[in-house]
């Protein structure tokens, strides 16, 4: 039986946080009363980006953790990305939010998504036995 207890935790936990930026994305839309695009308003295209930039890089990077999980890949890789790529989704987020422009928010967060995403691409592509 296939068993891949450390994809499934942080998948739990990216599950949440894109559950938690799906409904600042709703309760924004409600309350501005914009149903379709972001009504010119960059507070809530700030977090319309949040939701999205997190939906555009977290499936892919969890297909390379299952895949690099099912290769038997070492523990602490998988979580070294796991962890950089839960704080770098949040992080993001957040600096996104709070922030019409960059910020070092939005700028570290992409850095620890990136190495998620460099980190296990090449964990795949270099540990396949």
């Amino acid at each position: 039986m296939l068993h891949t207890p450390i994809t499934a935790f942080y998948g739990g936990l990216l599950g949440i946080t894109f559950m938690y930026l799906s409904i600042l994305v709703i309760k924004s839309r409600r309350s501005e009363k914009i149903s379709l695009g972001h009504g010119e308003n960059p507070h809530f295209l700030g977090v319309i980006r949040a939701h999205g930039n997190f939906a555009e890089y977290v499936p892919l990077i969890l297909i390379l953790m299952l895949v690099a999980e099912i290769n038997s890949a070492h523990e602490a890789v998988l979580h070294v990305t796991g962890a950089a790529l839960v704080i770098g989704r949040i992080v993001h987020a957040y600096g996104l939010k709070h922030h019409s422009g960059v910020s070092w928010q939005r700028v570290s967060g992409m850095m620890l998504t990136f190495a998620a995403l460099i980190g296990l691409s090449v964990q795949n592509i270099l540990f396949l036995y």
